[in-house]
């Protein structure tokens, strides 16, 4: 290699190759994430099209996986691999709308705290407060409890649950950003506090929160399955992962596939939310 054309390497630097190397990367997670859940969301479909996760056929009961079950069939003769795919369109959707909904809330309350001044701080921080006071899980458990177990328990208890995490993480952005030079002039330019708040400092506090709404994602998705392994979920004969873990559980030791498929399911949604949670976080940092 010449001198010249070591200068011209130099100029050039490892940083940008490093840059355009986490560029691409990030590209990279971000794509197979995606392509998982819509693979997943896909097959579902296609699969509620076609047939029905909930037929029995007591003749193909207990089945182990082979060419014609790749899954295996249940206590009840119906195919695994057919109700873990059904499944899919239940509780992906159900776990991106339970982490939607406490950022909702949790986001505009973080902002009434962040900018509105010392009571609303306290007030909506002290509630924030209570609520971690107690273990998320049992908490929810409760909360279940008292509404009565389904799908809109579930959403409405994580809603009450979780909206802190956010509500804190907007708030530390917000008396950040609330001090910038723009919002000043903003306020001197004779906007009001709450079009200020809405039109300058929001957007600038989200792209943090949508980072952990991803993440978030994956909390709802096994607060999910672990609800309705408990019976205070989805009610059978819906196909749902804990669910269909828990039914499963009392033939672990001669029927294993019950259980680990759907629990592999749950595991390969997972790491999709959580390679898609990785890649915006990169984004957000550049």
């Amino acid at each position: 290699m010449t001198a010249n054309t070591q200068s011209v390497w130099q100029l050039i630097g490892r940083p940008g190759f490093s840059g355009a190397r986490r560029r691409r990367v990030r590209s990279r997670k971000l794509s197979i994430g995606v392509t998982i859940i819509a693979a997943m969301l896909i097959a579902g479909v296609i699969v509620n099209l076609t047939g029905d996760p909930v037929v029995q056929d007591l003749g193909q009961r207990l089945l182990p996986p082979s060419l014609q079950h790749p899954f295996g069939t249940d206590d009840l003769g119906r195919s695994v691999l057919v109700r873990a795919l059904a499944a899919t369109t239940l509780n992906i959707p159900l776990a991106m709308g339970a982490a939607l909904l406490p950022m909702i809330a949790g986001t505009l309350l973080g902002l009434l705290a962040g900018y509105g001044g010392r009571l609303s701080d306290a007030i909506v921080m002290r509630i924030g407060d209570l609520l971690q006071a107690f273990p998320s899980y049992v908490l929810m458990v409760v909360v279940v409890f008292i509404i009565g177990p389904g799908i809109g328990a579930f959403l409405a208890a994580i809603a009450i649950i979780n909206w802190v995490a956010y509500a804190r993480l907007v708030r530390s952005q917000v008396l950040v950003i609330r001090e910038m030079d723009y919002v000043h002039a903003a306020r001197v330019g004779g906007l009001g506090g709450p079009r200020v708040a809405l039109r300058h400092v929001l957007p600038n506090a989200l792209p943090q929160v949508i980072v952990y709404l991803a993440s978030d994602a994956v909390l709802a998705l096994i607060l999910l399955s672990g609800l309705s392994f408990l019976g205070l979920g989805v009610a059978p004969p819906t196909p749902e992962w804990g669910l269909m873990i828990n039914q499963g559980r009392l033939f672990v030791q001669s029927a294993w596939w019950l259980t680990a498929f759907p629990g592999l399911m749950i595991v390969l949604a997972a790491t999709a939310f959580s390679l898609i949670s990785d890649a915006l976080d990169d984004w957000s940092r550049v």
